[in-house]
């Protein structure tokens, strides 16, 4: 089976080289957070979600910083792919911190409450401050993961407001706020071998054109998600 984007680190760093050629600077989501009245006039808020592979993650660092480009790393506490605070991967996290890249909290509270049988809240609370105290950094961002038990932990937000949490935002938050899914442009590689993007929050049905693409179309104001597990050297199996 062939895929029109081979979704490899080469071919994903020439997205990034249009952007950057058809003039987007660059965004975390915290800075388009607090910057998000005063953009560049071609602008891509760049989110990684780590659910799966941290090793990846440090890919991506080093792409990053060999483009002089910054980024959100969201990473997940509870992972069974991962541990985040193994010898190696607590190594990376502090890599992509020290690069001086945003790191956030990539949240499964739900998941973890009806699991557990406890409280959402105390459960977030809890994770922001294990993370926080093992980065050395406050955490002020959380991205809600999609796993595997069927249930949606964005339905937490329905009921609360990040500043509840001493967050900034929440990664889908369509508050005046943040607002950025339904402000922007959005493109992800969530399908593992295809991209997907919405406008304004609506889906563009069968559009499957890349970043680099979309970069070359001029929307003024990107969301760009990607997931390093999705990128490979050679081919998936690797």
């Amino acid at each position: 089976m062939t895929s029109p984007f081979q979704f490899t680190f080469t071919n994903l760093e020439k997205q990034y080289r249009i952007a950057l050629d058809e003039g987007y600077q660059f965004l975390t989501c915290r800075q388009y957070f607090l910057q998000k009245d005063q953009l560049p006039k071609k602008a891509v808020v760049n989110r990684v979600d780590i659910d799966v592979s941290v090793a990846k993650a440090d890919r991506l660092r080093d792409l990053f910083d060999r483009l002089g480009i910054k980024a959100t790393f969201f990473v997940r506490l509870h992972a069974t792919e991962y541990n985040p605070f193994s010898f190696e991967n607590y190594r990376i996290l502090k890599a992509i911190k020290q690069s001086g890249h945003e790191i956030g909290y990539h949240s499964e509270i739900i998941d973890q409450a009806a699991i557990w049988n406890e409280d959402p809240a105390l459960c977030l609370r809890r994770d922001l401050e294990v993370m926080s105290t093992m980065l050395g950094i406050p955490i002020t961002g959380v991205a809600s993961h999609g796993g595997m038990t069927g249930l949606n932990n964005l339905d937490f937000w329905k009921t609360h407001a990040p500043e509840e949490f001493s967050l900034d935002y929440e990664a889908y938050d369509n508050g005046p706020a943040f607002g950025l899914f339904a402000d922007s442009f959005y493109v992800s590689d969530s399908e593992w071998t295809r991209w997907k993007c919405y406008l304004h929050g609506e889906l563009c049905s069968n559009d499957r054109r890349s970043f680099g693409e979309h970069a070359r179309a001029g929307h003024a104001l990107m969301y760009l998600l990607i997931h390093p597990e999705t990128y490979c050297r050679e081919h998936p199996y690797e």
